[in-house]
């Protein structure tokens, strides 16, 4: 368990770099893995790129030597889902980036929310989404990695129509779209926003959940008074997650557009989407950590700490997920990471909790012990689900890989370090974890990006800041 798999390759014909002088850095000694495979070699890196993958102890003079022996050397991790400055978090760039860092995530999308009518929108309700844009982008200045932006739609709006096509012009390539709470849209404008989608060759970004079934149920548990957290997935059943899902998807294939299923949680949401899936070229899905490692009796154990949405699952979901990870269903995981205080989470009634949990921190180790120590999954695979798929989906063209050429970002990862998950470590302002205690096999013990060491031996080592916009392309799901 948790050791590292012997070399399988590749042959010496696909070793690749250009001829070579000398280089900035040259990390040697570990195991690279890609997502075709994992073998013995060195990583050389200058000018903040990949300047070569060879084989181990060729000669090469470079500035600095970095001894990865007994370590993985993976891509840096991308992760498409995390709420970082703006609404529904208390984390703003710096406090997640730092998170980020210290768990190998090198690039992370998080949302751009336009304004909605509500007493609860935080903006101003006649705001544009190139505004939320523009907001984004200016807090991300204190970011530590790479990021990008979803745009998040959130009223039925007409004009919101006409600034999708200039937006994926931009790098701006997805568009996220509630179906559920005061900012979820009503059906037939989603249609719209799909025609739209597709015209611009963009990708439609989706959370399911049926909001008249959720609603329902809401006002019957209060009426009951079943406030208790263990009763809380009660509110929001697999079903509202399917039906949902079912009804964006055939909206979907009738406009055209790529689709990409967020947080999917259940065997039945997962289902929709694989019946949708032909050859891949439209339909995509991920899940989450927490999905994959947690179930619903965490809430008799932790309370409202894990209060997500949609919320745990069975036992029988979770395997759901790993079935559906090994089909090619789901083709990422990421971590919906949400910062909130543990104050703010432990109310009296589960209806008066703040929804999400903090997890980006964990991601890495969390799954690399639940996946390859627990369940068999390989490294190229895991590589696949955490690294270059979620790149490839978006549209990260230097993300993801270590292919020469791309982005320098990668991860120092020992597979045979435990540690335990202590929330006492956490970067994010978010002062509790959902993984609270649980050992580990798996530590991330150096992050670099774009050449450069960001954090170390569970320690930051870079300003603040550091970090890059990354303007994305229209990803080609053909392949």
């Amino acid at each position: 368990m948790g050791s590292i798999p012997p070399a399988s390759g590749p042959p010496p014909s696909q070793w690749r770099y250009r001829r070579l002088v000398s280089v900035k850095l040259a990390v040697r000694g570990g195991t690279l893995v890609t997502p075709d495979g994992k073998f013995a070699g060195d990583l050389l890196v200058d000018g903040g790129r990949i300047a070569g993958v060879v084989e181990p102890g060729t000669t090469v003079d470079a500035d600095q030597t970095v001894d990865a022996s007994g370590q993985l050397v993976l891509p840096g991790v991308v992760d498409p889902h995390v709420h970082v400055s703006g609404t529904s978090t208390i984390d703003d760039y710096e406090a997640g980036s730092r998170a980020a860092a210290l768990g190998g995530v090198t690039s992370f999308i998080t949302f751009a929310w336009q304004a909605w009518d509500g007493p609860d929108s935080p903006f101003a309700s006649d705001g544009t989404l190139q505004e939320a844009v523009d907001r984004q982008y200016a807090a991300g200045a204190d970011s530590l990695v790479d990021f990008s932006l979803h745009a998040t739609i959130t009223r039925d709006d007409p004009a919101v129509l006409k600034e999708i096509a200039s937006l994926v012009d931009s790098g701006i390539v997805s568009f996220k779209i509630f179906t559920t709470y005061d900012f979820g849209l009503r059906n037939g404008f989603i249609e719209r926003i799909f025609e739209e989608i597709a015209s611009a060759d963009g990708v439609a970004v989706l959370h399911t959940e049926d909001d008249d079934v959720c609603a329902r149920r809401e006002a019957v548990m209060r009426e009951e008074g079943r406030g208790d957290p263990a009763v809380y997935p009660d509110s929001r059943p697999d079903h509202a997650e399917a039906m949902a899902a079912d009804d964006a998807i055939r909206m979907a294939q009738r406009a055209g557009n790529k689709y990409y299923g967020i947080h999917t949680s259940c065997r039945a949401a997962a289902e929709v989407i694989e019946a949708a899936q032909t050859d891949k070229s439209q339909f995509r899905g991920e899940t989450c950590v927490h999905y994959t490692t947690l179930d619903r009796s965490a809430y008799e154990t932790q309370g409202l700490l894990p209060m997500i949405a949609p919320p745990l699952r069975t036992p029988d979901d979770i395997d759901a997920m790993f079935e559906h990870l090994r089909r090619g269903t789901l083709d990422v995981v990421s971590t919906d990471h949400v910062a909130f205080t543990k104050a703010s989470k432990q109310t009296e009634n589960w209806w008066d909790s703040e929804y999400g949990a903090n997890g980006v921190q964990r991601s890495l180790p969390m799954f690399h012990d639940e996946a390859v120590n627990e369940r068999g999954m390989s490294y190229p695979e895991l590589v696949r689900l955490m690294c270059s798929k979620p790149a490839e989906i978006f549209g990260l063209t230097d993300k993801g890989t270590l292919e020469p050429g791309t982005d320098a970002d990668f991860v120092l990862f020992d597979p045979e370090k435990p540690h335990v998950i202590d929330s006492a470590d956490n970067a994010s302002d978010a002062d509790y974890s959902i993984y609270e205690g649980r050992e580990v096999v798996g530590t991330v013990e150096a992050t670099y990006l774009r050449g450069e060491c960001i954090a170390a031996d569970g320690e930051v080592v870079a300003e603040s800041g550091y970090g890059e916009p990354i303007e994305r392309v229209p990803p080609d799901w053909s392949e």
